[in-house]
């Protein structure tokens, strides 16, 4: 059937064209909001982009650092706070008593009674900070130290624990604080890491995951460096020349660079790629950082690289090549304990031993490295943070050990912005919960980021659908302990 060409539709009504074209409106509305996403994705491709094109470039700050490096000494196990820079009288009046206070479920259900600290506390320098006498060193520095006292954890359990310490996660396979150092600032450092771990012979429960790059590009993982000689294995090179070697990296430039002209961009390939030319650099760079030749026998006494205590020399040269990993740029150095001979701080018994021998094995290396980097000029501009995955309870577990106790517990800071002399939080008086200025791990990690420049909130990298941050979703900076 013909149509008459002289026939004309009727004109829609406004009714009939709302009806029809609401999906059109829909779609632009959804284009618009396409859009805004691509913007933002857009925006991290072009970050991500430029990370790639060399991921350890130094990147600036969101606003002016007060520190430019961070030493991060990890005490693994857990020192009991009771026992190191929060003193209870409330203990020694009540000890050997049935604990007074609701006692949460514990780690071990061993539970003995209330247990004074075995250690005296004296009160040093202008701030009048009291520390016990497992730490005679560290005391001389307490105006330069914040000790934060109302630090809490979410896990009870060292894996968790420490994953959640050093990654903001209680999960396995998160990026850790360096990892994240690194990819917010780079590196200052052309021929070593931006994020070096120097393991004293302890690697914590949890494993490598704790000094991993996790979803962040590979090139930012910690770089283990032991106390051999070479810290670093297969630092030397194995071929006759420095020419042959360099026509083998030539020639696995090429063919990394051929799979990537096909598949495109690969994190594997891209940070195998900045790897292999990183390792060439640490040829020459890490037996010059090793020989400590160059230092003063005052300097070497001072650490107590002579010490004959067990773990003291491990402990001092990690933390003297903590001072020159500063010295030459690295954004991240993490200093883990050395061996003592049985478990390190984690005391469920004998705890009287168990500590004074941690203690000794890293007290006087620790005084020195600050007494070092502020003779220096680099402690203001050096952040060193000393801390466990948690505390110990103030009551015994069987007669002469603590268990684990999230609910509060201390550590310290100092340098790199730290107003130095001050005391953050309280815990009750049996130093068991924090009862004034609850800290949790974010802030920690708030704040430390907050010291180099970085704004915790802004730090982000997209992965999963999702912009990912160190602090999460939580966080807040502990501005009184701030200069």
């Amino acid at each position: 059937m013909s149509h008459c060409r002289r026939f004309l539709p009727a004109a829609l009504t406004r009714r009939q064209m709302l009806a029809r074209c609401a999906n059109g409106f829909g779609a632009i509305a959804l284009a618009a909001l396409a859009s805004e996403r691509d913007y933002g994705a857009l925006i991290h491709a072009e970050e991500e982009s430029s990370a790639r094109a060399d991921p350890f470039a130094p990147r600036p700050a969101h606003y002016p650092p007060k520190a430019e490096n961070i030493i991060f000494l990890y005490m693994d196990g857990g020192p009991s706070q009771v026992d190191t820079f929060d003193p209870k009288p409330r203990l020694e009046k009540d000890h050997g008593k049935p604990f007074a206070m609701k006692i949460e479920p514990t780690q071990f259900d061993n539970v003995g009674s209330t247990f004074a600290c075995p250690w005296k506390f004296r009160q040093y320098g202008e701030s009048g900070i009291p520390v016990s006498d497992l730490f005679p060193h560290v005391a001389q520095h307490v105006d330069e130290l914040a000790v934060i006292r109302s630090m809490t954890s979410n896990f009870a359990e060292h894996t968790s624990a420490n994953y959640f310490l050093h990654t903001g996660s209680g999960l396995q396979g998160r990026p850790t604080m360096g990892a994240w150092v690194g990819y917010g600032l780079g590196s200052e450092c052309r021929n070593l890491p931006g994020f070096v771990v120097l393991n004293g012979g302890l690697i914590p429960p949890g494993g490598l995951d704790n000094f991993n790059n996790g979803f962040l590009p590979a090139t930012y993982q910690g770089s283990v460096f032991t106390a051999d000689n070479p810290p670093v294995a297969n630092i030397r090179r194995t071929e006759a020349t420095d020419r042959l070697q360099q026509n083998k990296l030539a020639l696995l430039r090429r063919l990394d660079a051929s799979v990537l002209e096909r598949v495109g961009h690969v994190d594997q390939v891209e940070s195998a790629i900045a790897n292999y030319e990183l390792a060439y650099q640490m040829q020459s760079a890490v037996p010059d950082l090793t020989n400590l030749d160059s230092e003063t026998e005052a300097t070497r006494r001072m650490y107590g690289l002579d010490a004959t205590t067990k773990g003291t020399a491990i402990f001092a040269r990690q933390c003297l090549l903590a001072r020159r990993l500063v010295e030459r740029g690295v954004r991240f150095i993490e200093v883990t304990c050395p061996s003592v001979g049985h478990d390190r701080w984690d005391q469920h018994n004998d705890l009287v031993k168990g500590h004074e021998d941690n203690a000794k094995a890293v007290d006087q290396p620790i005084g020195a490295l600050l007494t070092d980097l502020k003779q220096r000029g680099l402690l203001e501009r050096t952040l060193v943070v000393w801390a466990g995955e948690f505390g110990r309870t103030p009551f015994a577990q069987g007669t002469g050990g603590r268990d684990h106790n999230p609910f509060g517990f201390s550590l310290w800071m100092a340098g790199g912005g730290i107003r130095g002399g001050t005391i953050y939080g309280q815990t009750d008086e049996f130093g068991y919960k924090v009862v004034e200025n609850r800290a949790q791990i974010h802030d920690l990690h708030a704040t430390m980021l907050h010291l180099l420049g970085l704004d915790h909130t802004r730090l982000t990298f997209r992965f999963g659908g999702r912009d990912m941050r160190l602090t999460d979703v939580h966080g807040e900076v502990l501005h009184p302990i701030v200069a």
